[in-house]
């Protein structure tokens, strides 16, 4: 595997990354990309939504910051015989010259760029006049943004000047920062994804060990001895939020699906 260069790669993100294919689908669905389609997907990290275009036929780009990931993605797609051009690239500037794209999705990973607002720009310079824009992201207080309210405490500080990857899920907010970009909405519909589990405690389980920003700080927290507090309190979370029945245990995933294209084609 590539060596890594972010905390992406730490800890098991293929493991959610599986977990969250019915979002890639979803987003690719409503893509509704042709055999023609130029498409570009950002923050590809194991591939899933730039594999599904390239099954569609297009000529496909995946892009991420993480080389990690993106080998893991590249084996997939070789495994399928699929034909994806692999690039590692910040979302803030994207490796693409302009309007180099029919289709721009990301699904779960613009959300995470370091400035919101430059991110947002690269969409709209690679997107063709004629392009469209499809985001996945997390829904304000849904149950990934609120569990990084529980683990805030026990993690170093995000950026002074970072926003929230959930402004992204935000439909007044977003909306703001892709029109002051070019782009406008022009359909933003809010979808669910259940995780089924064994129990809570497989649910814990998975939502520790696939976020590579909470594995790094492992050794560190168990030396400090708040490991265990960590642990506790992110379990108590999910026990809040879960719903147990008969003898599974189910956690509830809220995303908003942002269809966007350039705001010149809107209004002509």
């Amino acid at each position: 595997m590539s060596a890594s260069v972010t905390t992406w790669a730490a800890g098991d993100y293929p493991a959610m990354g599986r977990r969250l294919m019915p979002v890639a689908e979803a987003v690719v669905a409503a893509a509704a990309i042709q055999p023609a389609d130029r498409v570009v997907d950002v923050g590809t990290g194991t591939g899933n939504a730039a594999i599904l275009a390239a099954q569609c036929g297009a000529r496909t780009v995946g892009v991420d910051l993480e080389p990690a990931l993106l080998e893991l993605a590249r084996r997939r797609a070789a495994d399928d015989g699929l034909a994806v051009d692999w690039r590692v690239g910040d979302a803030c500037r994207l490796p693409l010259p302009d309007d180099s794209a029919d289709v721009v999705l990301s699904v779960f990973g613009v959300i995470y760029a370091n400035d919101h607002d430059a991110a947002a720009r690269e969409l709209s310079r690679v997107s063709a006049p004629s392009g469209r824009v499809l985001l996945a992201a997390w829904t304000p207080g849904s149950l990934l943004p609120a569990m990084g309210q529980v683990l805030g405490p026990y993690l170093p500080p995000p950026p002074a000047a970072g926003a929230p990857p959930s402004q992204w899920g935000d439909r007044k907010l977003v909306g703001r920062l892709l029109a002051a970009a070019g782009l406008r909405i022009t359909s933003a519909v809010v979808h669910r994804l259940g995780l089924s589990f064994a129990n809570a405690d497989t649910a814990t389980n998975l939502l520790i060990d696939s976020a590579g920003h909470v594995v790094a700080e492992r050794e560190l927290l168990v030396a400090q001895r708040r490991w265990e507090a960590l642990r506790a309190n992110l379990r108590s979370f999910v026990d809040d939020r879960g719903v147990a029945g008969g003898d599974r245990f189910r956690l509830e995933l809220e995303y908003l699906l942002v269809t966007a294209t350039s705001a010149s084609k809107v209004t002509a």
